[in-house]
C-alpha cells in the first residue's frame, strides 16, 4: 500500500525530497513496489494558503416522485403522462431531472431464478420500456424497493392488494443489477420490512450500497442510492459515503392525509445534522408537498425556502398534468433553486431566535461573503424580524440584500436587515458582498514533523484575513491530523479543505473531529495534480485550542492535502456543560433527536449533541430546536432529564447559578449526575440541591 499518499505535499522541491527520503527510511517495507506515479506525489507544487478554487460537489437530487399523488396506483400510462407534463412545464430547464417510480410498480413475484417478474399488462415492454421512455426525454429514471423481505405494500396496502415478497432482502445484488440493466439511475430503498424484522440499518444499507456499487461497475451506469429508513437508527451518523441521501424523519404526508404546515415544520426540524451533510451527501427531509391540494401559495413558497436553505433534495410530488402556473413558477424559481443547488453543498443552520418562534436560518454559499437567509415566523401574527451580519460570520461591512421571491435587490446595509414577516410564513434573502469574519489556516505537515517559529505564525497573505498556524501532523502515514485547532466558542464552524486530486474520480477520506462520530468526506477531481481545490464541511468544535481534525483512509487512493481554513459561524455557537466531578459533558447519546431521549455524561468533544445554547428564555437548547426538559414536569428526586421540542414550559427553564449549580425553574431541583456517577453514560436527573460536586457545572 502506498502509505505516503496521505502525507501532505511538500512546500518546495528540495524539502519534498527530504521528506520523501525520511518516509522511505521509516516505512520502507510498506512502500516496496510503488509505482513511479505514486512515489513522486510529494514532488508536486503547493500553494501557500487555502485556495479560493471551490470545487463543485454533486448537488442534491431534483426531480419528481409518484408517491404523494398516486400512492401505489401507478403503471406505464400514469408515469408516461407525468413525464410528458414534466417536460412541458419546463422542469428540466429548471434543473429537475429524475422521474422516480415509488411503491406499486411491483407486486412481489419472482421467477424460478429469483428474478423480479413484471405484469406487462401494466408495464408493456417491462420496466426497461418506461426507463427508456424517461431517457428519451433527456431525464433520469428512479425505482423503488424495500430492505426487508416484505415491502411497504404488504404492511400498508394503498390501492393495491397486500404484496408479500415485495422487498429485496436476500436479493440485494440480483435486484440492484436488474434495476441497472433495465436502465434505472436511482433507487430508493424503504424500511417497512427492515423495521418489522428488526434489521440493523447500518449493516443492511451497507450491503445494499455495496450491491449498488457492484451493479454500477458491471453495467457502467451509476446507480444513486436513496436510504429511506425514516431517521431510525440515526442514519446521519453513517449515511455519508454509503448513499447520496438518507431520510431523517417519517413521511411528510401519510396516505389519505392532507398536507399540513405542522408536518412540513416537523420534517424540517428533524433535518438538523449539518456535520453529516457535505461533499455530495445529503440529509433528506422527504418529498415536497408543493402544489398538493390544501397548501396555499405562501405555504408552498415557505416549503421551498426551508428545503432550499437546508440544501435538501427537491423531489416534487404533485400531479404535474394538472399543475397550476403558480405552482410551476414556485417550483422553478431559479434563485431559490440556486441556493438549494449551491456548489458548496452545505446545510443551513439556525443562527438566531431572539423571540420564541422567530427563527433565522443561514446557509453558507460558495464564494466569499455570500449567505442565504430564511426568516421563519412560526407565530400567529406578523412580526418584524432581523438578520444580523455578525450571526452569519460576516463583519459589519456593507452587504447587499436580495429578496428571492420578488427577485429584486432590497438595498445595501451595514450591520443588519429588518423586514416584516407574515404569520406562519417566511422570507428568503441572500446577503452578498459582506466581509468574512477572521479565520485561521492550519497547514498540513508530514507525519511527525512540526512546523513552528515566527514564520509559521505570520499573517497569511492569501488567507482572507486568516492566520496561518503551525501544526503537528502526527500518526500513521495514511493518517493526517490537524492538531491544536482553535475555536473561540463551542459550536458549528465551516472548514475549507485544500487538496489536489488529479485522478478522474472522486477520492474519499474519513474525517473525525475530536472524539466525535466520524464521517466520510468526498474529494472530487481538481483537474490535475498541480491544480489545488477546496471542498467544505461543517464541524462542531469545542471552545479552546485542543481540537483535532483527523483524516484517514486505508485505501491507497486518497486525496493530496494542503491545509484547512476554519471559519466561525457565530450564530450557531453554544457551550459545553461540563460536570465538576466527572469532567465530562452534558450529552445526548449517539446524536439522537428523539423526544424523551435521556441526557447523560460523556467525554467532552464539542459535538453537536454537546453544544447547548443558554437562551434569554432560560432554555438550554441542543440541535437548535430541542430543549433540556424535566420529564413530565416532574418535581421529585430522580426525575429524568431528557430532550423535548421546545415549548416554553417552566420544566424547560433552567437557572444557571453563580455557585455552579443548574436548577430547574419548575421543580426547584438541581441538575444532578445520578448516583454521583462519573462514567460515560451516567444519566442526569433532578435532585435536591446538596452542594455536591456532581451537581456543579461549568458552561464553556
Amino acid at each position: 500500500m502506498p502509505l505516503q499518499q496521505f502525507v501532505p505535499r511538500a512546500k518546495r522541491l528540495g524539502r519534498a525530497v527530504l521528506i520523501r527520503t525520511a518516509v522511505l527510511a521509516t516505512a520502507a517495507s510498506a512502500l516496496v513496489g510503488l509505482q513511479h506515479q505514486q512515489a513522486t506525489e510529494l514532488d508536486r507544487a503547493e500553494p501557500v494558503a487555502v485556495t479560493s478554487n471551490q470545487i463543485a460537489v454533486p448537488a442534491a437530487p431534483m426531480g419528481w416522485a409518484s408517491w404523494n399523488t398516486f400512492a401505489a396506483k401507478i403503471d406505464y400510462n400514469v408515469i408516461k403522462a407525468q413525464v410528458d407534463a414534466f417536460v412541458a412545464a419546463g422542469l428540466p430547464e429548471a434543473g429537475y431531472k429524475y422521474i422516480n417510480l415509488d411503491e406499486g410498480w411491483w407486486q412481489g413475484t419472482r421467477d424460478s431464478q429469483g428474478n423480479i417478474t413484471i405484469d406487462e399488462s401494466e408495464w408493456p415492454g417491462g420496466m426497461k420500456a418506461i426507463a427508456d421512455y424517461i431517457h428519451s426525454k433527456g431525464l433520469k429514471a428512479g425505482i423503488y424497493t424495500d430492505a426487508g423481505k416484505d415491502g411497504c405494500g404488504y404492511y400498508f396496502p394503498t390501492g393495491r392488494p397486500a404484496a408479500p415478497g415485495s422487498g429485496s432482502e436476500g436479493h440485494y445484488e440480483q435486484d440492484m443489477l436488474q434495476f441497472s440493466q433495465w436502465g434505472f439511475d436511482y433507487v430508493k430503498v424503504d424500511w417497512c420490512g427492515g423495521d418489522v424484522e428488526g434489521l440493523d440499518a447500518k449493516s443492511t444499507y451497507q450491503a445494499i450500497s455495496d450491491a449498488a456499487a457492484k451493479a454500477s461497475a458491471t453495467t457502467g451506469r451509476p446507480l444513486t442510492l436513496s436510504i429511506c429508513n425514516w431517521g431510525k437508527q440515526n442514519p446521519w451518523n453513517w449515511g455519508a459515503g454509503m448513499a447520496a441521501l438518507w431520510r431523517t424523519n417519517t413521511d411528510i404526508i401519510f396516505h389519505g392525509n392532507s398536507p399540513s404546515w405542522d408536518s412540513m415544520l416537523a420534517n424540517f426540524d428533524a433535518n438538523v445534522h449539518p456535520s453529516a451533510q457535505h461533499t455530495g451527501y445529503y440529509n433528506d427531509p422527504d418529498m415536497l408537498m408543493v402544489g398538493l391540494d390544501g397548501f396555499t401559495a405562501a405555504q408552498n413558497r415557505s416549503h421551498m425556502n426551508l428545503w432550499a436553505v437546508s440544501g435538501a433534495p427537491l423531489l416534487a410530488g404533485n400531479n404535474l398534468a394538472t399543475m397550476s402556473t403558480q405552482t410551476r413558477d414556485i417550483l422553478t424559481n431559479p434563485e431559490v433553486i440556486a441556493v438549494d443547488q449551491d456548489p458548496r453543498g452545505l446545510q443551513g443552520v439556525k443562527v438566531a431566535e431572539d423571540t420564541t418562534g422567530l427563527q433565522v436560518y443561514s446557509k453558507v454559499l460558495s464564494g466569499t461573503g455570500k449567505r442565504a437567509v430564511v426568516l421563519l415566523n412560526r407565530t400567529g401574527s406578523a412580526q418584524n424580524m432581523t438578520v444580523r451580519w455578525s450571526d452569519l460570520g460576516l463583519t459589519s461591512a456593507s452587504a447587499t440584500v436580495r429578496n428571492l421571491w420578488t427577485r429584486s435587490n432590497v438595498g445595501s446595509f451595514g450591520t443588519s436587515y429588518t423586514v416584516s414577516v407574515p404569520a406562519r410564513d417566511s422570507v428568503m434573502l441572500t446577503v452578498t458582498g459582506g466581509t468574512e469574519a477572521a479565520s485561521s489556516t492550519y497547514e498540513a505537515e508530514a507525519a511527525g514533523n512540526t512546523k513552528g517559529g515566527s514564520a509559521a505564525n505570520a499573517a497569511c497573505a492569501n488567507c482572507s484575513g486568516g492566520t496561518k498556524v503551525g501544526n503537528v501532523g502526527n500518526g500513521a502515514a495514511n493518517t493526517l491530523r490537524f492538531n491544536n485547532v482553535t475555536a473561540g466558542a463551542t459550536g458549528t464552524k465551516v472548514v475549507d479543505i485544500a487538496y489536489t486530486n488529479g485522478s478522474n474520480a472522486a477520492r474519499t477520506a474519513v474525517l473525525q473531529v475530536n472524539g466525535q462520530q466520524a464521517t466520510t468526506v468526498s474529494f472530487p477531481p481538481t483537474g490535475s495534480w498541480t491544480t489545488p481545490g477546496t471542498v467544505s464541511v461543517e464541524v462542531s468544535l469545542a471552545k479552546g485550542s485542543s481540537n483535532t481534525l483527523t483524516f484517514s483512509n486505508s485505501s491507497a487512493w486518497t486525496p493530496d492535502f494542503d491545509a484547512i481554513e476554519v471559519r466561525p459561524l457565530p450564530g450557531a455557537n453554544g457551550a459545553q456543560v461540563v460536570g465538576q466531578q466527572s469532567n465530562r459533558c452534558l450529552d445526548i447519546n449517539n446524536n439522537t433527536i428523539t423526544n424523551g431521549t435521556d441526557a447523560q455524561l460523556w467525554d467532552c468533544s464539542g459535538a453537536e449533541n454537546q453544544s447547548w445554547n443558554n437562551t434569554s428564555r432560560k432554555e438550554l437548547v441542543v440541535y437548535g430546536n430541542k430543549c433540556l426538559d424535566a420529564w413530565n414536569r416532574g418535581t421529585t428526586n430522580g426525575t429524568r432529564v431528557v430532550i423535548w421540542d421546545c415549548h416554553g414550559g417552566t420544566n424547560q427553564q433552567w437557572n444557571v447559578n453563580a455557585d455552579g449549580t443548574i436548577t430547574n425553574v419548575n421543580a426547584g431541583l438541581c441538575l444532578d449526575a445520578n448516583g454521583a456517577g462519573t462514567a460515560n453514560g451516567t444519566k442526569l436527573v433532578l435532585w435536591t440541591c446538596n452542594g455536591g460536586s456532581n451537581q456543579k457545572w461549568t458552561l464553556s
